[in-house]
This record gives C-alpha cells, structure tokens and sequence, in this order.
C-alpha cells in the first residue's frame, strides 16, 4: 500500500479500538432473546425478552438497532427507526424468529445488505429495503410454524411484499470528519410508481447503566433539545456532543427506561419510557414523549411523502465540536472519505480485474467490519443479580455458564452474524480473523488475544465456547488462526513479523492445549474425544450429550485437530526460537507428541484398535461401550476428513537455523523406528532433509482424497460436503434399545430436532472446512511437489497436482456466488427477485452454510463471519499470484 493512503495512516496511529476506531458500528442487530438479557427460572432466554417487548424494556448488558453506531463501550448509541404509515410499530429492530416460532431455527426476515466500510470506519454504508405495505409480522411467524422440518423456510419474499416493487431502499451512510466528529446521511428511495409516505426517525440514546443499583454509576447523563435543530449530549465518561439535524419537523424526547406498567403490570417508574416515541408516532399519545426536551433517548422526527420513483436526503451531524455551520462542510467531507475508501481497497484489490469479483470481496469485507459489536458480559454480576432488581432464582447459581464466574467481557469482537449470533462464538472468530487481517491486523490480533486472556480463558485453561453453553467444546484452530494472521501481518510488514504477538499467544495457548492433554484425552492413549466439536449433528448422537448407550467416544475429528494442533503449536515455537532458541525445546514436545498422537490414530493399544477403517479405507468415531465392545460409527462425515489438517513441511533450511531442535528430531527418528515411520523425507541434493509431518501419508493420503474428490461422494459443484452423498441411497442406521438411530445424507437444512435443528453439517457446505481442504493441500503440495498427481474429480480420467485440485475446490466455492451456465446465482435458489432483479442481486448476501446439491444459500444469511473467507478465495484466484493459501 502506499505511503500516502489516508486509511493506512490513520490505521498506524494507534493499536486499540480507541483513536479513529473509538465509534463505529458497535450496536448489535439483536440484543432480545440472548442469555445476557435472560433473568427467568426457566432458562429460556428466548422467551425472557421477545421481539414484541423490546421496544418497552431497557437492556442490561448492551443495545441494538438498525445501522447504528456507538463508542467502544456503547455508552452512547445512534441508530434508526422507520414507518411506513401502516405498520403497527416502528422499525427500530429487525424483526425475526425465534426458534419456537421457525422450522429451521431463529431467522431474521429482513433484507438488508453492508455494502462498504473502511477498518477505522472513517467511512460506512448499508442498505435497508423497507416494504411500503404492512409489514408481515404475524403471517411470517404463522406460515413458519406451520411448515415441518422437511419443508424449506418461509422467507419474507414469499409473502409477496416486494412483488410489485413498492419499497423503500433506504441508504445509511457515515463519514468521520474526525476521530469524534461523525456525519451522518440517510437516503430514502421510493421504488415504486406510487408517491409513499414515510417517518424517519434517527435516534440517539444511552445505554440504561443507572437503573440497577450500582452507586459508581447512579449518574444519569441527559440529552437536552436546545433548538429545532440541535441537541446536547452530556455523559460523564464519554463527554459533551452535539448533535445538529438538518430542517427537522421537531425532536421527540423519552427515556432509556423499561414500561413496567405495560410489561409486568406494576406502577410505572417513569412517565416517559423507552417505548415513548413508538407511542407517540403510532398511537398519537401525547404524554408518552417529554414536552420539557429532556430525557435518555431521543430522536429527529421527519415525516415525508417520497415522490414516485423519487428520493429525500436527511443530514445529521453528531460532534464534539460546536461548528457555526454544522452542514456546509459536509458533502465535501463524505466526497474525500468515499474516495479515501476507494484508495484504501483499490490498493488491496490491485491485481483483481474482474469488477464482479472485486465487488464481492469489498463487499465481503464491509460485513467483516460492520459485524464488529461491543460485547458485555460480567458473568458473577449476572448470576447474582443487580442491586435494584428482583433476586434471580436459587437455582441459577448453579446453572447455565455458573463455572464461568472469573468472565468478564467487555470488548469489540466480532460476531458470526449480529443478528441471528450477536454472541462471539469462539472457533468462528478464529477463522474471522484472516479477512481482517488483510485488512486491519492489528484488530485482528487482538481478537485471538482477548479470547485467551485471563477474564476469558477458564483458571483450568478452556478457551469459553459461546454464551449459550461456555463450557461446550470447539476445535482447537486458534494457534492454526494465530500462524495465519502472523503470517499475513508479516507479509504486509516487509517481511518483519509480530513475534511479541506470537509468543504473548503461544503462552496463553499452551495452558489451553494442556486442558486438552488433560480432559478430552480419557484412556490417556493420545486418542481424543471433545464433543460435538462445532459440529452440530454429524453424529449419530448429540456429541456433547451423555451417551445413550453409555460407554464414551473416540472420535476421529478430536484426534484429528489435536494433531493439527501439534503441528501448529510445532510451528510457531520455532518461528519464535528463531529469535529466542529456548523455543526449540517447546518444538521439539511437540513433534513428539504429534508422533504420538499419529501413531495412536494408526493402531490403539494391545488390541490395535484403529480409527481408520480398512475396508473402507476412511476414519471414523469408535463407540466404547460399557461392556468393553468397541465399535465403529461408520459415517462417511467430515469427521474422517479432518486429519487431513494435520499437515506440516519442515524445510531443511529451517531446520538448520534450529540445530538443537534438529538434533532432536534426527535422535528420534534413529532411535524410535515406531515413530519415524510416520515422518516421510525427501532428499534435496546440497540442502538435506525436507520432511513431512502428517497423520496422513501414502496410501491413506490418497484414499481419502480419492473419496473426498469423487462427485458421487463429498465433492459438489460448489465445493466439499460435510456428509457423502453415499448415504442418500446408504443411510447409516444404528439399532439401540430396540429401535434405530438413522443418519441420511441431508444436503438443505435439517430434518431432525439436534441442536434446534438451525445449521445441519449431514450434507452442505461450510465454508471453514473448506478453507482448511485447501490449505492442508497446497501443504501436501509442498512436500510432493507438481509431479505427484490424482484424479479430480475422481473417476474423470483428469489428472492434476495437488495445487491444481486445491484450486479446483477454491473454483468451484467462487461459483456459489457468480453466475453459471444457466445464468442463475446458485445460492438464490429460487427466488427471481435476487435472480433477475439489478436493485436485488447488485448487493451480495453471505450465508452461513450451502445445499450440498444446489448450492442455495441457508443458515444466517450476513454470516460475512467465516463466510467471509471467500475474500481470500478471491485473493488467491485472481489476486496477485499468491500460490498459497498457506
């Protein structure tokens, strides 16, 4: 990049989330129905703070809105509300379903698309698409309830409000005149032949910190209207704003404050609530706003009719400042941050012609950004309650999250999805983190070192899961993340890596790797077990469940990432020894106990009990049952394919710049000839030794990817499936207690019931695993090099090096989102309006997961989370020339 980018310049002022970075989109786009805000006996957080009692009820633990930002701690809170005229309430929050409400789990059913934001969010825009008729709530949560598991979701377009082109396309857009000077335009566009009223409604507000007892935060700031135009901002921690707004009809004034007299039946506490502006515009009820123009939450009130086919601008300007002429500046400064953005990823997408392409990874990148969220959560204060608020029940100091008592978060992560996830999910943020760090490395590393700091890890060293269920069990991909990130900052850096990055978290991952070691290791014979591993229901059973048939799993995933971790761990510790050669003795444990690890995988103990199958050449779970038996769990899942993650090349000119480790690695190779059988070699004349460490090598190697490339099998289309197609004519069916447990090839969502049936891993794509074929390939291709060749796809008589059939795969993810021979988008399935129609498919969706047949696009549709990594797909096919996705 060069020197005179602004968005690099104001990037390498400073590392935090402070400076340019103290505001941006922090808000969550769901903060009803999370644990956080769940104080009921039952547990069920969805049913604690429903979509319908979230315009009256003040949050705990943090705020939500439509395009909103806040500062880094979400003291103060800007975001929008609309009206159509005919909507029963305002739009203030995307409307969606609850789990009890869908077939498929919880769904927002709004469409919404980011389509812009730089790293510092100097600047930011999203669109929003708002029907002029009645928004469909109650035929939505209706005809969903109705649908069975077996039947596709009922989506918003299916109820016909966008059939005839009456909406609003409503543009949100931000930009920074300075670090806390940020202006503010919301455009409306009527695209019907209809003129259409409407009510726009920007809205600041504060989050509600004074309400629950706590004496160092019983201060309550204010907003006070000075003028039609003008309002002040007063908070003791965030300090005094000003915002001004453009020929506003007037402002309407309530508080931050819970309707208790609405919602619970009990005197109200205040006569304006935080559903006082809702009832004003709805209902016309004149004593639910403050006629003093004071009050906690506030918004400019505008009401328009939009002309057919015509548009309005609305200006707002929210500063610390006190300009005599808030508005003169302001075209000009959204003019020089739009080209300044532009500057900032024509520099990053360089060598990409294809503008589709580079479209899709801009806009890739802007959902990475805008799905950064501020979260909170003080797990001992939550689990005892507030001060000035009714005692939970005695039960919740043992339930859900009760071992987590040390966690206290208060930090800018990044979500999967902020509204269908609006909680870090720990094994997603890893694999966010290789998008943003093309993009902002140093929010990047910070991401994998909060999550291992000690207000996060657990004392026993489990990095925290997600809030539903901390103590629940994902893979071990943070070191895997954390070599990545280092080498992509690397690269950007000329060369000079972070290596204080790089020990900091090697430190913190060793106490995680030995909580491992201690826990999910049972039979102590290198064979791992975990759980459902982010897996939802690939198994035959609910893995992080007891077993019903009593006994334990081996699994083959679990050993598989452990072996990966091995080697990742390996990796790291002699690129740090290369400064610090005391690392070498940590490089040296664990190659040794990757050779343990591989050579347990090969065959178990006294009775040679072997998670690989030979007869049908492939991995699989072993079921110990109590009685001793053993027994495979013959699905032909994602599980069997993950060791071949487990994959890394030592050159021999790394090696010779760590003699002690060398010398290690050679001793054990001359003196346990078990062991160095697991590590092939391959001489190169005047440099010595290049080896490779691997679970799989040889013939095992190539039968896993012989079946993992055969179209009959796991290879689709649109990249690799978590579950063969094998089993839609071979349902795997196990029989216990007089019954059978059956496992079919699923390729849409799920059909059963495990894990609330919202992601299905027994036939789509995901795009992490995917990620992780890839660059386990082209390491593979390292080592073997471009003579060594398979079939791809199997069985088609075409032969390719294992870079080549990397890329085969990485093509074949890029066609989900482009147009192929039939000139239909694969994953928009059906739906003409995403197809055929340029205000629709101009935008891109990010979906969480795809049919394993079609490719349609299921699961949370802004999961630009691990989604994302198509930016890097991109990068690799058509960037620079990179030819490694390692």
């Amino acid at each position: 990049m060069p020197e005179n980018n602004a968005e690099k310049l104001r990037l390498q002022l400073r590392t935090d989330n402070k400076g340019w970075k103290k505001w941006g989109p922090y808000l969550s786009e769901r903060q009803w129905g999370t644990v956080r805000e769940d104080y009921s006996q039952s547990g069920y957080a969805w049913g604690s703070t429903t979509h319908d009692m979230a315009r009256s009820k003040a949050y705990r633990w943090g705020e939500e809105g439509i395009g909103g930002i806040s500062d880094n701690k979400q003291h103060v809170c800007i975001a929008f509300a609309f009206w159509n005229h005919k909507d029963r309430i305002l739009k203030e929050r995307f409307f969606g379903l609850t789990p009890a409400e869908s077939n498929h789990g919880e769904d927002v059913k709004e469409i919404y698309y980011y389509l812009d934001s730089t790293p510092t969010h100097s600047y930011q825009k999203m669109l929003y698409k708002y029907p002029h008729a009645t928004f469909p709530y109650e035929k939505l949560i209706e005809e969903s309830i109705k649908r069975s598991r077996q039947e596709p979701e009922y989506e918003l377009l299916d109820t016909g409000v966008f059939d005839k082109d009456e909406y609003f396309d409503i543009t949100i857009e931000y930009a920074k005149a300075d670090e806390q000077d940020i202006l503010i335009k919301i455009t409306v566009e009527n695209r019907s032949k209809l003129a259409a009223p409407i009510t726009v409604l920007p809205t600041v507000w504060f989050r509600n910190t004074w309400s629950w007892g706590y004496e160092n935060y019983k201060h309550q700031p204010t907003l006070l209207g000075v003028e039609k135009s003008h309002i002040e901002v007063n908070h003791k921690l965030v300090g005094h704003f000003n915002l001004y707004a453009e020929n506003a009809k007037d402002f309407l004034f309530c508080d931050n404050k819970t309707n208790f007299e609405k919602l619970y039946k009990s005197p109200a506490q205040s006569p304006y609530t935080k559903d006082g502006i809702n009832d004003y515009i709805i209902n016309q009820k004149q004593t639910s706003i403050n006629p003093e123009k004071i009050g906690t939450k506030a918004s400019v009130h505008y009401d328009d009719v939009i002309p057919a086919l015509g548009k309005k601008e609305y200006r707002i300007r929210f500063t610390n400042t006190k300009p005599d002429e808030p508005f003169e500046d302001f075209d000009a400064i959204f003019k020089k941050r739009i080209e300044e953005a532009d500057e900032f990823y024509d520099a990053i997408q360089k060598d990409i012609k294809d503008e589709k392409l580079k479209s899709i990874q801009r806009q890739a990148y802007a959902g990475m950004l805008w799905t950064k969220q501020w979260y909170y959560y003080n797990v001992f204060e939550w689990l005892k309650g507030d001060p000035s608020t009714p005692r939970p029940d005695a039960n919740r100091k043992e339930g859900r999250n009760s071992g987590w008592k040390h966690m206290y978060t208060s930090n800018i992560l990044s979500m999967p999805d902020k509204w269908e996830y609006p909680w870090f999910a720990a094994w997603d943020l890893a694999f966010h983190t290789l998008p943003l760090a093309r993009l902002d490395p140093d929010f990047a590393k910070r991401q994998l070192s909060v999550i291992l700091r000690e207000y996060y890890m657990h004392p026993n060293g489990q990095i925290p899961a997600y809030e539903w269920s901390f103590s629940d069990v994902n893979p071990p991909v943070h070191a895997w993340a954390t070599w990545k990130v280092y080498q992509i900052d690397k690269s950007n850096n000329g060369g000079v890596g972070d290596t204080v990055f790089l020990e900091r978290i090697f430190h913190k991952l060793l106490l995680n790797f030995t909580w491992w070691v201690n826990l999910k290791d049972q039979n102590g014979n290198n064979i791992f077990g975990g759980g459902f591993l982010g897996m939802d229901n690939i198994g035959v059973f609910d893995r992080s469940a007891d077993l019903p048939t009593g006994g334990h799993l081996e699994q083959a995933d679990g050993t598989g990432w452990m072996a990966m971790y091995c080697l990742n761990m390996l990796r790291i510790a002699c690129e740090i020894a290369l400064k610090n050669p005391v690392y070498q003795d940590m490089a040296s444990k664990f190659f040794e106990h990757f050779l343990h690890i591989s050579g347990a995988m090969q065959a178990l103990g006294e009775n040679k009990l072997n998670l690989w199958d030979e007869e049908d050449q492939f991995y699989y779970d072993m079921l110990h049952k109590e009685n001793g038996d053993a027994e495979l769990l013959k699905i032909r899942s994602m599980v069997g394919l993950i060791p071949l993650f487990a994959v890394e090349v030592l050159t021999p000119e790394l090696l010779e710049k760590l003699p002690i480790f060398k010398r290690r690695v050679e001793w054990v190779l001359k003196n346990r000839p078990d062991l160095a059988g697991l590590v092939s070699s391959w001489h190169i004349p005047g440099k010595g030794e290049t080896r490779l460490l691997s679970t799989l090598r040889g013939h095992r190697m190539k039968m896993i990817l012989k079946r993992m490339f055969d179209e009959k099998e796991f290879l689709s289309d649109f990249g690799v499936r978590s579950l063969s197609k094998y089993h839609k004519e071979h349902p795997y069916k196990f029989k216990h207690d007089g019954g059978v447990i059956q496992v079919d090839y699923t390729p849409a969502e799920a059909t059963g019931d495990m894990f609330g049936g919202n992601s299905n891993w027994r036939g789509p794509i995901w795009f992490p695993m995917n990620y992780l074929i890839l660059d386990s390939l082209e390491k593979f291709h390292s080592y073997y090099g471009k003579e060594f060749k398979v079939e791809f796809p199997t069985e088609s008589g075409e032969l390719m090096n294992l870079q080549e059939a990397a890329e085969g795969v990485a093509e074949r993810l890029l066609a989900l989102f482009v147009r192929g021979s039939n000139k239909k988008i694969p994953m928009y399935g059906e739906y003409k309006k995403f197809q055929e129609d340029p205000l629709f498919n101009k935008n891109h969706l990010f979906f969480e997961y795809f049919d394993g047949d079609t490719g349609k696009g299921l699961g949370a549709n802004h999961q630009t989370g691990w989604t994302g990594l198509i930016t890097e797909i991109i990068r690799h096919l058509h960037g620079d020339g990179e030819q490694t996705f390692f």
